[in-house]
């Protein structure tokens, strides 16, 4: 009963007239500018201010009228962030607590600076509790020295003992835990570099996932554990060691089934998705298909990771031949209804690999009309052939593959005006891309070059070892950057060309 007294207390001293959230009652308000506001946001109507304001308001972004909605659209939203659903089935009980515990650390630190110390003191308690289970080091530190303080001021010797102890532990974890996060943040940093680039940084990579051992070794702290293998399984990637990448993954997923009070499903979607990458990269399909399908079932259906084991799942079987099976795998993406969803740039994706798989696709489909006409459903070839080719200057690449796509049908339609016109503008786009980051699209980009020199004759194409060449010697990396994206390695893609001319 005391704690509520002082809870009552802060209340009524500094209550508000109003808590401004977004719940059902206040999304189901049709008549509302926060509903039309917050509905736009969700059906990705708005790229800036300028289309919101003028969306609700028919005004200038700087219009009061626009501000004051929008300041108070965030504070509203911000609000509603205290009262997330955690029950939700796919949350794991680590990501309960640890939002359970940080939000009612956030009520013991306004607690005390009200005033209502004897509250505080005992809602941290019950937060240590689940801090110590999950290992929550930040969240113990926090709480331990808070009661601590209120052992010492009431004289409870044990009391001030246990909670010094947790301390003096949980200090040094912590300390672990922040220097192993700073070495997988210098790890990410090389992460977005050229592979040419990499060779430079090969010692370094080695010596950081060294340093991440050692600390292993010292500290049972599942954060320590997870960039471990985070740091082992990027640096296998970036070096493309993909078979001991798939061996530290493995790691990752035992230490997971044996810690299951630590299981994370971003870290978990982070292993899965880093397997799927391993397998497209050597080509196993086999593998690749498992991997998917046990995956598949774990996360939620029509979520962004689900969406991203899709495309790793239809790219293992483009790039392994699997057109049929792809075709599966893209109607099913296509089916989920959440596919319309997608952002703009992940929807053009998904429009090129659709092209594609029609193309290759066609003669491997004999007698199964029903996948076939599946396929074919939101597919209109006329339509794609004249398709705008001008996108932003961040979809360039994808306009590559565009026109790529383009230029495969109508080499077999014997359009070859046409196809001509395709490679010319292949070769204007060329001119925006940067050696380093673009290189194998360069190289393909100057193979079709000389098609277009040899007036599509097979036997006039001269002059393609140097840039042939060039590709084999720089395999194929796709890391999930638009930039290295090939719908078919373009070596392969090459070698199909040369059979059709």
């Amino acid at each position: 009963m005391k704690n509520l007294i002082e809870v009552s207390k802060i209340i009524s001293k500094k209550k508000i007239r109003k808590i401004e959230i977004f719940d059902s009652a206040a999304i189901d308000n049709k008549s509302s500018k926060f509903t039309e506001f917050y509905e736009a946001l969700m059906a990705d109507r708005f790229k800036n201010d300028r289309d919101a304001a003028s969306l609700l308001y028919n005004c200038s972004p700087t219009h009061d009228k626009y501000r004051q909605l929008k300041s108070r659209f965030r504070k509203r939203l911000m609000n509603t962030l205290f009262f997330i659903d955690q029950a939700q089935p796919n949350v794991t009980g680590y990501d309960r607590a640890h939002f359970s515990c940080h939000r009612d650390w956030t009520l013991v630190k306004i607690l005390m600076s009200n005033g209502a110390s004897t509250t505080a003191e005992e809602l941290a308690r019950q937060v240590l509790l689940v801090g110590l289970r999950f290992k929550f080091s930040d969240i113990i530190l926090n709480c331990s020295r808070i009661l601590r303080q209120s052992a010492a001021a009431a004289g409870d010797e044990k009391s001030f003992v246990e909670y010094d102890g947790y301390i003096k532990e949980f200090t040094e974890i912590f300390l672990a835990e922040i220097r192993s996060e700073e070495l997988h943040q210098r790890v990410l940093m090389a992460y977005g570099k050229p592979a040419e680039e990499l060779e430079d940084i090969r010692e370094t990579l080695q010596g950081y996932c060294d340093a991440l051992v050692s600390l292993s070794e010292i500290h049972d702290s599942p954060v320590v554990f997870y960039n471990m293998f985070l740091v082992w399984t990027y640096q296998y990637e970036l070096l493309s060691d993909y078979e001991n990448m798939l061996l530290i993954c493995a790691q990752a997923e035992q230490y997971i089934d044996q810690n299951p009070n630590y299981l994370q499903e971003d870290k978990l979607a982070t292993f899965q998705l880093k397997k799927m990458a391993a397998n497209l990269h050597l080509r196993d399909f086999k593998n690749g298909k498992i991997t998917a399908e046990r995956s598949l079932q774990i996360f939620e259906e029509g979520s962004e990771v689900w969406f991203n084991f899709m495309e790793y799942y239809l790219l293992t079987a483009l790039h392994t031949d699997n057109f049929i099976h792809g075709a599966a795998v893209f109607i099913r993406a296509r089916s989920q209804s959440k596919f319309k969803k997608l952002d703009s740039q992940t929807r053009e994706k998904w429009r090129i690999y659709e092209a594609y798989l029609n193309y290759f696709i066609e003669k491997q489909l004999g007698q199964m009309e029903g996948l076939k006409e599946q396929l074919g459903k939101t597919f209109r070839l006329q339509r794609f052939l004249k398709d705008d080719l001008i996108m932003p200057k961040e979809l360039r690449v994808l306009t590559v593959h565009l026109l790529v796509g383009q230029f495969l049908f109508l080499l077999d339609k014997k359009s070859l005006p046409e196809a001509a016109e395709a490679i010319d503008n292949l070769r204007s786009l060329g001119k925006y891309f940067g050696e380093m980051e673009n290189y194998r699209m360069l190289q393909f980009i100057k193979l079709m070059q000389l098609v277009l020199k040899a007036n599509f004759r097979l036997h006039e194409v001269a002059n393609t070892e140097k840039y042939y060449e060039n590709l084999v010697s720089h395999p194929f990396s796709y890391r999930g950057k638009l930039n290295e994206l090939e719908v078919i390695p373009f070596e392969k893609l090459w070698n199909h060309i040369l059979t059709k001319l």
